[in-house]
């Protein structure tokens, strides 16, 4: 990997331009729309390989990947070390429980101590807004963002729009709504700033508690009704509630939020037939969304998680040096 060392200024590195992505990749906000398509092209070159008795490539053989979890998570965990392995890194999983961080350890003597260990890449989900791009500017390995406080989300925003492009084909005059808890969601500011960067319009739904103020400002349509919200739409990408960073006073009851804003199988019958329904999971069944929707014929839930793994392999791909025109050739190796 090219410029592995870094450069100092003052006490940042400043970050080699490896390749369009640049050395990290920290949220969708500071991409280009050339530089989410590329990803999602990339992305695409990738899919065939889960679809192989073998799913494995060697195009990262000899790189080191710590995926590095502040955080408690499932899917997207094992969707990085699913993506991570089959391009044929070596990689460490590191939780906060059990591990130095839990006896007080900062990020920063963390990294430090991972970077003296020679690894290549970070993949880090963290509490706290802004940590990734914080680590990012004190390590000289590439660091990708699985989702920092309420910051951002970029890898889901990546998936989720491969998942729309898959169906749909183009973004323009699309119409994508995004459903629920958007205050405390990376999700939905992921979403958001890919979407409006590659051409769609995009609204937001929910209760005015758990919008954050001022949402107009970011480019988005805001409906105070979930009919409203549906008849509108191409594609509603559904949020769950975020309990655990919730207190007292944003919703009444789990019960009402469902009746008033759950998306049900009679609500759905608002929009069209060819209504896309994606949930970034994990799903709270009957209350945001019942289980006949999510298990419809409108919902792509399970392609999403798929798509993810390919998503995940073509940033590690992209951010190790390699460029949309090789991805092709890369696939084909074994």
């Amino acid at each position: 990997m090219g410029g592995r060392a870094g450069f100092f200024e003052g006490r940042y590195f400043l970050k080699p331009n490896l390749f369009s992505l640049g050395k990290d990749l920290v949220g969708l906000e500071d991409l280009s729309t050339d530089q989410i398509v590329t990803v999602l092209d990339t992305a695409e070159a990738f899919k065939e390989i889960s679809e192989r008795q073998i799913k494995k490539v060697p195009v990262l053989r000899g790189k080191t990947i710590v995926n590095l979890f502040f955080e408690p998570s499932t899917r997207t965990k094992i969707s990085f070390e699913f993506a991570e392995k089959r391009l044929s890194a070596d990689t460490v999983s590191i939780s906060s429980v059990g591990s130095s961080v839990s006896k007080g350890e900062t990020l920063v003597d963390t990294a430090r101590n991972l970077e003296a260990m020679k690894i290549d890449m970070v993949v880090i989900r963290h509490g706290s807004s802004g940590a990734a791009k914080f680590l990012g500017e004190r390590i000289p390995s590439n660091v990708i963002n699985a989702g920092d406080g309420s910051h951002e989300h970029p890898t889901q925003g990546l998936l989720d729009a491969l998942t729309i492009r898959d169906h749909l084909g183009s973004f323009d005059g699309l119409k994508v709504c995004i459903i629920g808890d958007v205050l405390h969601s990376r999700v939905a500011r992921s979403n958001i700033h890919g979407l409006i960067k590659l051409g769609a319009s995009v609204g937001v739904c929910g209760p005015y508690t758990l919008l954050p103020a001022d949402v107009e400002k970011m480019g988005v349509r805001v409906f105070s009704r979930i009919e409203e919200a549906i008849e509108w739409s191409s594609v509603l990408n559904v949020l769950r509630l975020q309990l655990e960073r919730m207190h007292s006073g944003y919703i009444p009851s789990l019960r009402e939020y469902n009746q008033k804003w759950g998306l049900s199988k009679q609500r759905l019958e608002l929009g069209s037939d060819e209504l896309l329904v994606l949930h970034p999971g994990p799903m709270n069944r009957g209350v945001e969304i019942d289980s006949d929707v999510a298990d419809g014929q409108n919902s792509v839930i399970l392609e999403q998680v798929t798509n993810g793994v390919a998503v995940r392999m073509a940033v590690l791909y992209l951010l190790s040096g390699g460029t949309p025109e090789t991805a092709e050739s890369a696939k084909g190796v074994n």
